[in-house]
Parts: structure tokens; sequence; C-alpha cells
């Protein structure tokens, strides 16, 4: 894989990206190159190709594999792992949703529900904190509720609700 200008300029934005959203750096680098890569990487190119530790490399990976995200593959006649990205954007964004639902959306909906059970219970607490809290917990429900029901959704299908666009309120009556 060859470093040009964009493909470095892209991945090193990637980086940037994934510190906002929570990634480590070179996870989020190592996973955009194993993405524009036309074909699957050993750890050495890696290291070589982003200028980062063997060790960082390796975590990485290791942190990317468990997401879903990238798979050791074999090439034929050579003992050495390879490493590939997922390729389609739609199922990339699909995993990657999944994994945040997982580690941050269910924690935080389990937390709520046991905060509503007792604010209920607690005779001090403010009549409009009870309220607050209460409607962050059916926010969070229905947004939950409403990612199962899409996560099952064809790809094509998605595309065609995303192109409509505004024009999809029509359908939804006021």
């Amino acid at each position: 894989m060859e470093m040009t200008p964009a493909v470095e300029k892209y991945v090193l934005h990637w980086g940037e990206m994934g510190t906002r959203w929570g990634t480590n750096r070179t996870v989020a680098q190592i996973q955009a190159l194993l993405y524009l890569s036309p074909k699957p990487l050993r750890a050495d190119e890696i290291v070589d190709l982003l200028s980062v530790a063997r060790s960082n490399v390796s975590t990485s990976i290791r942190e990317l594999q468990s997401y879903g995200l990238v798979r050791m593959t074999h090439v034929l006649g050579d003992r050495r792992d390879y490493f590939e990205s997922l390729h389609e954007v739609w199922e990339l964004f699909r995993v990657i949703i999944e994994q945040r639902k997982q580690r941050e959306l269910n924690p935080t909906l389990t937390m709520l529900k046991g905060c509503a059970a007792e604010v209920q219970a607690e005779a001090q607490t403010d009549p409009i904190t009870k309220e607050r809290i209460g409607n962050m917990l059916q926010f969070i429900e229905s947004t939950s509720d409403w990612y199962e029901q899409i996560s099952g959704i064809p790809t094509s299908t998605l595309t065609k609700i995303m192109a409509l666009g505004t024009k999809i309120t029509k359908l939804v009556k006021k």
C-alpha cells in the first residue's frame, strides 16, 4: 500500500476524529488504513506505514478485532498474519453503532431504569427532577427501541429512506 498525500490526509483525519469519538488515535488510524488498503496488511507493514510502535499496532489490532471491525486473514504460502477491515460502508456503520449501543446506551438505560425507580420512592426529590429523569429514561428507551427496529432493515432500504430526507415527514401524520 502506498501512503499518497490524500491517503495520509484521510488516515490522519480519521485518527483525529477517532479521538473526538472516544477512540484511541492509533486505533482509528489503523482502521482507516486497513479500510483504504486494496489488500490485507501485515502488522509490520502497518508499523512502517504509520510510523508507530509494534506494540501499539498489536494492541490496536486486538481492539479493532474485538469490535468486529478488523479480521485476521492469511495468504496462501505465507505463515504470517494479515489484517483487513470491513470494506462495505454500511456494514462498518452497523458494527460501530452496535458497539456504541452496547458500550454506551445499554449501561445508561440500565442506570436510568434504576434511578427512575429509586427517585419515585424518594419523598424529598422535587417532582420536576423526577419528571426529568423519567423523560430521559423514555428518550433513551425510545432511542434503543428505534435502533433495534432499524438494525434489521436491509441496506438498500436504508439508503432509500435516507434519500427521502425530509420528504419522509409527509408519511407521518401530524
